[in-house]
Parts: structure tokens; sequence; C-alpha cells
């Protein structure tokens, strides 16, 4: 299955822009679910693979963390670069953004996060980039972090399995119509030797189904 390049997503998001935000209408009510579930109230740091415009960042900031709690981030379009740092420049040091390399490293440390998050790009990436991300989450995380993924998948009911299988035909022609995302399935990237799940269901907004998945890293000694 061919999905966008490194190249090619940056150049489809650099254009798409701002235009990302509409996309609230479906992203909305699963990353409500993300929230409600990721005990956001008790982080103290957040790493953000991905953040687009820096909508999911503010409201974290401003509604979610403690006042004292950090944010990071990185995404691959110099465009959505623009649009966060305009939207969190009142948070000052407290939110931190980079443009993301083509081999997906993550810039801190070992063991120094407690929230690695990701939402609506897990669904974008090839099979070997996701799996580099997921090392890097591993590697991160602490090990009473807590990994925080959306992204869409297969549907679970007869209007969303409709509405996906079609999503999914239109990726198969033509990637870049919807933006290099097809459905996937979350859960199944997490092996159980590196990772417990504490919460996954599936959200369906307008036809259009999205997984939320939490885990927590299984560290060995």
């Amino acid at each position: 299955m061919r999905t966008l390049t490194h190249e090619e997503a940056r150049a489809y998001y650099d254009s798409f822009g701002a235009k990302q935000d509409s996309q609230i209408f479906y992203e909305g009510p699963a990353i409500k679910k993300l929230i409600a579930n990721g005990h956001f109230d008790q982080a103290t740091s957040v790493f953000e693979f991905g953040f687009g415009t820096g909508r999911f960042a503010q409201e974290l900031i401003t509604e979610c963390l403690p006042p004292d709690a950090i944010y990071c981030g990185t995404d691959i379009s110099s465009t959505m670069i623009q649009l966060a740092t305009e939207r969190l420049k009142s948070f000052g040091p407290r939110a931190l953004i980079t443009l993301a390399t083509a081999n997906v490293d993550i810039p801190v440390g070992d063991d120094s996060i407690d929230r690695f998050v990701s939402t609506y790009v897990f669904d974008l990436l090839p099979q070997a980039s996701a799996q580099k991300v997921l090392g890097e989450a591993h590697r991160t995380l602490q090990s009473n972090g807590l990994l925080c993924l959306v992204g869409i998948t297969e549907g679970t009911t007869s209007t969303s399995r409709t509405v996906m299988n079609i999503w999914g035909w239109i990726f198969s022609q033509k990637p870049s119509i919807v933006g290099g995302c097809r459905p996937t399935r979350l859960a199944e990237l997490l092996p159980a030797t590196h990772w417990q799940i504490r919460y996954r269901s599936v959200v369906v907004a307008w036809g259009i189904a999205s997984e939320v998945v939490i885990a927590s890293p299984i560290k060995n000694g």
C-alpha cells in the first residue's frame, strides 16, 4: 500500500494549512475521549508528534494541564510551524515547537516525559515510520507515562463501515485526495511485550470512525 513520502506529506500540509481545523467536526468527539481518559491534569511534560495548527496544544495548555506543565511538539510542515507558533506564543517557554525531520527522531531524552500524544498522524505514516515513532515514544516516556493516540479506523456501524470503506478505496486510488490518511488499527501497532493498553474506544462522528488508544510502556529492568 503506497503512502505519501515525507516530502509529499510536507507539501500537502504546507498547502492545507489552517484548513486542517475544519476537520474538528469529526475529530473533536474522539479528542474529547482522549482528554477524558488521558489524565492530563496529572501530567508535567507532554510531547506531541504532529501538532498541526496547534489547536489541540492550545486546548491542553489552557484547559487540561497543570499550570507548571511543559508542552513540546514537532511537525513536518513549516506552515503548521507558523500557525502553531502564533497560536502558542502567549505561553512563552511553556510551549516549545520544532520542525520534524524525515528520520522521525524525537528531540527529548530517555524517560523524560509523561505523555506522548499524536492525533490523526499514525493514519498517515508508513508502517516503518509508525514503528519508529512508537519506539521513540517508548524510549522517551517514563514508566508511569501514557501514550495517547487517535486516528481514523475501520467503521463499527453500517454507515461508518460504508464511509470508511469509501475512504479506503479513495486512498488506494490517490492518497493525496485524503491527505495521505487511511483507516488503520492503532491498537494492533502496540505489541503486548512493550505496551499495556489502558483504554480503547472507537468514536463515530458524521460517519467517520476514529480509534482512541491510551497505553502505558512496559519497561524491562
